[in-house]
């Protein structure tokens, strides 16, 4: 009999996922949510919707000083937030 080590909850979480082919939804909704986290309460406090279609991370902006600002910066934000999620997710972000 081959002996098993403990798993940690979040690899059996991750492969019954991956198993399931939900993986890719679930790290979708954390993209989303770690707009806020990225971004910071100052830009969050202006964020009205923000949601995840395909690979496209969509923000709906009140304030339009604050869209121009972004919209020089959502490379790196892209990036923060591939990072945050652990997978490459989020290929574009259009603010609203």
């Amino acid at each position: 009999m081959e002996r098993t080590y403990p798993k940690k909850l979040s690899e059996i979480i991750e492969a019954a996922l991956e198993h399931e082919g939900d993986a890719e939804q679930l790290a979708r909704q954390r993209a989303s949510f770690a707009w806020s986290e990225i971004v910071g309460e100052g830009v969050n406090r202006y964020t009205s919707r923000r949601y995840v279609t395909g690979s496209t991370l969509h923000v709906y902006l009140t304030s339009a000083p604050l869209k121009h600002e972004l919209s020089f910066h959502t490379a790196s934000i892209i990036e923060s937030i591939n990072r945050s999620v652990g997978r490459n997710v989020i290929n574009e972000i259009i603010i609203h």
